[in-house]
């Protein structure tokens, strides 16, 4: 998406960005050989058959009916059509060379009313995947939660209950074990920021609820006490627990350094722990799992809407984890101020977005993220999501062509690459996503697939981005230095 943008719109990617181009000459990327070059999906973005088998309504069920609710009324109530057509989506993967899928399970689909009697066909669908991808030569990442919470929970309190987090461990031991004789990588919830606070504090995502401050923090505590449990659930009961391996994903908030000046990192780096509004930041959701505490600033801002909490919470919710998961799409610009405090520096008008708008393109934000979060956090990370969304169509020639996406990928690999080769370590990179599929509120607007879908007859055509990831991950990440393959124009600012 940098295609014809000015050498000053470049400069705002950060000095992340010329250093890229710089380490791209010197050799290949240094992407480890057991590296995971995967593939992400959401259960309730691609399933489909919201009603079928058993399966209990979630909260998106419900939300995606309400008038209003889902751009031009779009409903996920067959999406991609996961729940049939598995089979020839694990095709397509193993067609793309993917070492590792990330996928979630819909808690609804195998727990009907969130908790008490299973669904044996609900299980069924997800045992049969499993045994597909192994098939395949595909390693499974569980994602145990990603966003369709069972309504029939909801009803009860849901995150505001606090025997929620009992609940999750309920749901938890179930997946352990019925899948962890396949499943060894494990992540318990994907995105809190976005599940806590777009849908029950903004309103905008499902179950669409706007609580009182004081009610959403408490959600948030909830929440993460319930990751927590899930992480004891799978210490204990996992079939293979040495070779099992458990993380949090969380929707990292990228500060990048405006340059590569002393003062402006150290100002990202305040920044991008800061605590201001508890919704879009990182380290009120990932303090308290990985470092026992709240962030002191983010107490001082909550005031008296700070929950109440037993003692004993905080000790409870730091369980040890074997990596951390990041979702890296974008990334503010900071400077140090005039006033030495950290300063946000706003891209200029006309500046390259993604088709989602809320994206500028910022590949500096994949060296910078996981830089800082290993510098604070020390534990080995994985990039769980990153992608682009694009206005794609399918051409007279037949084909999907999306040379932005293309270009997006490749400088954002080339920063990753760069984190590694300066210690970083990144065990694996998801691409979001394998399949167009239900971009939540954005109902079928947004494309973020690697494989285009045509909603009307499910039909799947892999895009011109699909045969460069797969290229990219035969070589290992080697043809990352390769020459671009489409034209690039050098715009000269006046």
């Amino acid at each position: 998406m940098f295609l014809g943008a000015s050498a000053g719109s470049v400069a705002l990617a950060g000095a992340a960005h010329a250093a890229s181009k710089a380490g791209a000459s010197k050799g290949g990327a240094p992407f480890p050989k057991d590296f995971a070059w995967g593939v992400a999906t959401a259960a309730y973005q691609v399933e489909g058959a919201a009603a079928e088998d058993g399966k209990g309504p979630s909260v998106w069920d419900v939300f995606s009916k309400k008038k209003g609710a889902i751009f031009d009324g779009n409903t996920a109530d067959v999406a991609c059509d996961h729940y049939h057509l598995y089979k020839q989506d694990i095709a397509l993967m193993k067609a793309l060379g993917v070492k590792s899928y990330r996928f979630s399970v819909s808690w609804p689909r195998v727990l009907p009313d969130g908790v008490g009697a299973s669904n044996p066909k609900g299980l069924d669908f997800y045992s049969r995947l499993l045994d597909e991808l192994h098939k395949n030569g595909i390693e499974p990442f569980c994602t145990i939660f990603h966003w369709d919470y069972p309504q029939a929970l909801y009803k009860k309190g849901g995150w505001l209950n606090r025997d929620s987090a009992e609940w999750f461990a309920e749901y938890t031991t179930l997946l352990a074990d019925k899948f962890s004789d396949r499943v060894q990588i494990w992540a318990t919830q994907n995105e809190p920021q976005c599940f806590i606070g777009l849908g029950l504090l903004d309103g905008v995502n499902a179950p669409g609820d706007k609580l009182k401050y004081s009610e959403y923090l408490t959600a948030a505590h909830n929440a993460m006490r319930a990751h927590a449990k899930a992480v004891q659930v799978l210490r204990a009961r996992a079939k293979d627990a040495k070779a099992t391996k458990v993380g949090y994903v969380v929707a990292a908030q990228i500060a990048q350094p405006l340059t590569d000046k002393a003062e402006d990192v150290d100002a990202a780096r305040a920044a991008i722990f800061a605590v201001g509004r508890h919704e879009w930041n990182n380290s009120w959701w990932m303090d308290p799992v990985l470092l026992g505490k709240y962030p002191e600033d983010g107490v001082a801002v909550a005031g008296k809407d700070m929950p109440k909490f037993k003692p004993t919470d905080l000790d409870e919710m730091k369980q040890p984890l074997d990596y951390l998961g990041l979702n890296i799409y974008k990334a503010d610009n900071y400077k140090r101020g005039v006033d030495g405090k950290p300063e946000q520096v706003p891209v200029p008008p006309g500046y390259p977005r993604a088709g989602s708008d809320w994206e500028p393109i910022t590949p500096g934000c994949m060296y910078w993220g996981p830089r800082f979060f290993f510098d604070r956090y020390k534990l080995p990370l994985s990039i769980t999501e990153n992608g682009l969304a694009t206005r794609d169509q399918v051409c007279l020639d037949g084909k999907i062509h999306d040379p932005q996406r293309i270009d997006y990928m490749h400088r954002y690999l080339l920063e990753l690459a760069r984190a590694i080769k300066d210690g970083v370590p990144v065990t694996g990179y998801y691409a979001w996503s394998l399949l167009d599929n239900f971009e939540w509120a954005d109902g079928y607007k947004q494309r973020f697939g690697l494989v285009y879908v045509d909603f009307q007859n499910q039909k799947r055509v892999p895009k011109d981005s699909f045969d460069w990831y797969k290229k990219v991950i035969a070589s290992g990440g080697r043809s990352l230095q390769e020459k671009v393959a489409f034209p690039v124009t050098q715009v000269t600012p006046l």
